[in-house]
C-alpha cells in the first residue's frame, strides 16, 4: 500500500470575526492557486485510481475537491478521524481495513500529519513536518503498522509546482 499524506493547502489566518469556528477557516484565492499546482504536480507522482480521505476541516474539504478535480481519484471521502487531535491508532486501522494495494491520499493537518509519517516511518510519533500543500509518500511493505513504512518521497508545495509545469516525456 502506498499511503500519501498531504497537508491542506494554504489558509487564511484565524480571525474569530470572519470565522468564528477555526474549521470553517477556508484556503486562500492565493492557497487555492497553489494548491491547484500542487495537485498537478502530484498526479505526475500518483498511479491512477487513489482513494483520497480528508479532514472535515473546510480548509482540507476544498483541498481533497482540487485533487478530485485535477487527479479524478476512484473516490474522496470525509473522515473525522482526520481531523486535528484524532488517534493515530484509528487511522492505521482505517488504513488496515484498505485493500494492500491501493494508494491512499490523506489531507491533513499540521502536526498530525507529520506525526503519522513518525509512526509509520519510525514506530514513534516523531514529527516529519509537512508544509502546507507539501506530501510525502510511504510504502508500507508489510502489514500497516508503527515504523513499517519506508519512505519514497517527500516533497515540497514548491517541488510539487515546478513538477506540474514540466512536459510529460513521450
Amino acid at each position: 500500500m502506498l499511503v500519501v499524506l498531504l497537508r491542506h493547502g494554504p489558509a487564511g489566518r484565524r480571525d474569530p470575526s470572519r470565522w468564528p469556528a477555526d474549521e470553517d477557516r477556508p484556503l486562500t484565492t492565493r492557497g487555492e492557486e497553489r494548491t491547484v499546482a500542487a495537485a498537478l504536480g502530484l498526479g505526475r507522482l500518483l498511479p491512477v485510481g487513489a482513494l483520497v480521505f480528508t479532514s472535515p476541516l473546510q480548509r482540507s474539504r476544498q483541498t481533497a475537491v482540487i485533487l478530485k478535480d485535477v487527479l479524478s481519484p476512484q473516490s474522496v471521502e470525509t473522515l473525522d478521524l482526520l481531523a486535528p487531535g484524532a488517534s493515530y491508532r484509528r487511522i492505521l486501522e482505517h488504513l488496515r481495513a484498505l485493500d494492500s494495494g491501493a494508494t491512499a491520499v490523506l489531507v491533513g493537518h499540521e502536526p498530525d500529519l507529520g506525526r503519522l509519517a513518525g509512526m509509520l516511518l519510525f514506530g514513534a510519533p516523531s514529527p516529519l513536518p509537512l508544509k502546507k500543500a507539501g506530501a510525502c509518500a510511504i510504502d508500507l511493505v508489510a502489514a500497516v503498522a508503527p515504523g513499517g513504512g519506508r519512505l519514497r518521497w517527500f516533497v515540497t508545495p514548491k517541488m510539487l509546482r515546478r513538477l506540474a509545469g514540466r512536459k510529460a516525456r513521450a
